[in-house]
């Protein structure tokens, strides 16, 4: 009987490195990173007509934990937000980056940065991992979201160092479900608050008993005010009804 091709793999120690490939032109340790994010919560962005919104499931499931310490929609700067699938320290690294790097081109330049600059450094952080030996690939998915000359941005990096802009697009364990649902009826008209109420919605029927508004992280950028809003409390329970 002939062995699995991923158990021969594994037999000849094509999966001990990041940077070993194996026969058939596989990275193995950035492939089973990937299926880290596919574990994870998931996270939602849209790309609306009056600005970009992020929708996070926090999933705590320990009652002990005070919910405003498991944020999972990170400010970048005024401007820019992210949120992560996947292994959360590592995200907290390469958002913290993300933020000196923000920082260092408004005192350089005296202007904020653009939402690319700050997603293509994470990029590469990522892909540098998935090349050099001594360290393994960064188990996480970041998207980002930000406004930037009166136009709203949308991108999602993944394991191995690519980067997309996106009108909309989900992370985490539900993402395709999640995303066979935008493809269908995500309008590039909507509003914000219609973005939200439409991923609400979708959380809604996934989640079904288990759906909870206290879960979910919401943060949006205006191209009017291009700063960063948070939704909590009684203003998340109204986009849920």
């Amino acid at each position: 009987m002939e062995m699995p091709t991923e158990m021969q793999h594994q037999a000849m120690g094509y999966d001990r490195a990041a940077t070993m490939f194996s026969p058939d032109g596989h990275l193995l340790q950035v492939e089973y990173a990937e299926k880290i994010v596919k574990l994870g919560s998931n996270s939602v962005g849209l790309n609306c007509k009056d600005g970009v919104v992020l929708i996070a499931d926090k999933r705590i499931r320990d009652n002990l934990i005070a919910p405003e310490s498991a944020s999972k929609i990170y400010e970048v700067d005024e401007h820019i937000v992210a949120t992560a699938a996947g292994i959360s320290s590592d995200a907290r690294i390469l958002v913290d980056k993300s933020q000196i790097l923000a920082q260092q081109n408004k005192i350089s330049f005296n202007s904020p940065i653009e939402p690319i600059s700050v997603i293509r450094m994470i990029a590469d952080s990522m892909q540098a991992f998935t090349q050099y030996g001594g360290a393994r690939p960064f188990g996480v998915a970041i998207m980002l979201a930000g406004v930037s000359k009166g136009r709203a941005h949308l991108y999602t990096s993944d394991i191995t160092g690519n980067y997309f802009a996106y009108k909309a697009n989900a992370i985490g364990e539900n993402d395709e479900q999640i995303k066979e649902e935008l493809r269908k009826n995500f309008k590039e008209t909507m509003t914000i608050d219609e973005g939200i109420k439409f991923v609400m919605k979708i959380f809604k029927n996934i989640l079904g008993k288990n759906f909870e508004v206290e879960r979910f992280d919401v943060g949006y950028v205006t191209l009017k005010d291009a700063k960063l809003v948070r939704v909590e409390g009684e203003d998340l329970k109204r986009y849920s009804k």
